[in-house]
């Protein structure tokens, strides 16, 4: 088949999550021509008119979609499966809903608590409910609402509140670096777990069971997968933070649980091809979803590909595989 692989339009002062893009599609764009299909590159941009007279001109049989941001905003990613979807265009991964519902945190926390799926309490500005509608003080996380890849959190995003003051002026002050839109999350401290889903023919699958340990942290060092553990490789929490697939028997029960609720919310969201599911378990042993990642990074020194590989399948297989779950487009309507 022809494949165009569609990604963010880089510019030249891009962070470094975000020329991942490129990495990714270098990755993919191999795995495709050895699977006998002819790639080909494009960036998606604003510009909806000419991007969609360039893929009409280079007439693919699929689009397989990378883009995870439009113009650096992470609240834009569903512009793309949206224009697919209007040009009858097949794409990998999951539809614009699916797209749309994952990306923003807090649909996703809605969409999660109303099914009976725990996930952390949390609030915003706007609606003063969750944990301190219950007189819930302690730890609360700062989180952006869109934008994916841990931006804008680290160790100050941790905050102490005893009051909702507390929490709302904090969130008025981040919300400009954050996307525009920030929420307070309550913060579990205990272990944090991925889990890779992976489309096949008999369903979807749960790819080895992944744990970020932390190591070496002391007492005085909150436990957070933040930015600078994800792409900043000179620091002390990229360096601290290894992936493990090793796990003891007193074990087996979590991570059945953890597969159970991945599944679940594979189900939930209406997801395809691949996504990634994100945990904290608590002190209580308690699993509590912290994020849905639908189209997770495919980079192959990301998490979802070494999950793949620890199951024993090449990077080839699991585009085949991504390949293969694609859904066909209803026919446009006439008129």
């Amino acid at each position: 088949m022809k494949v165009v692989i569609l990604h963010d339009r880089i510019s030249e002062d891009a962070r470094t999550d975000e020329r991942d893009a490129l990495v990714q599609a270098e990755a993919v764009s191999s795995a495709l021509a050895e699977l006998g299909h002819a790639p080909t590159t494009a960036q998606f941009s604003l510009d909806l008119p000419a991007v969609s007279d360039h893929l009409r001109q280079l007439e693919p049989d699929i689009v397989f979609n990378l883009v995870e941001s439009v113009e650096s905003l992470g609240s834009l990613i569903h512009l793309a499966p949206a224009l697919l979807d209007s040009l009858s265009i097949p794409y990998t991964g999951a539809p614009t809903e699916a797209v749309f519902l994952t990306s923003n945190k807090l649909l996703a926390k809605q969409l999660l608590a109303a099914n009976g799926v725990a996930t952390p309490p949390w609030f915003t500005t706007a609606s003063h409910q969750a944990g301190f509608a219950q007189g819930q003080s302690g730890r609360y996380i700062v989180k952006s609402v869109w934008e994916h890849a841990s931006v804008g959190l680290d160790e100050s995003a941790v905050l102490e509140a005893g009051r909702l003051e507390d929490l709302t002026g904090e969130l008025r002050t981040r919300e400009n670096r954050l996307g525009g839109q920030a929420f307070a999350e309550r913060y579990i401290d205990g272990r944090e777990f991925n889990l890779s889903v992976l489309a096949g023919g008999d369903g979807p699958h749960v790819l080895p069971h992944a744990e970020i340990r932390f190591v070496d942290y002391g007492d005085d060092r909150l436990r957070i997968v933040g930015y600078a553990a994800k792409w900043d490789e000179q620091s002390f929490e990229y360096s601290h933070t290894p992936r493990s697939f090793d796990f003891g028997p007193g074990d087996a029960g979590l991570l059945r649980e953890l597969s159970r609720i991945a599944l679940e919310c594979w189900r939930l969201f209406d997801l395809r091809g691949y996504a990634r599911v994100d945990f904290r378990i608590d002190r209580a042993g308690k699993p509590w979803v912290l994020e849905i990642n639908a189209n997770p990074c495919l980079s192959p020194d990301a998490g979802f590909a070494a999950a793949a590989q620890r199951a024993g399948l090449e990077f080839t297989e699991v585009v085949r595989r991504i390949v293969a779950d694609v859904r066909k487009p209803l026919p446009r309507a006439c008129g």
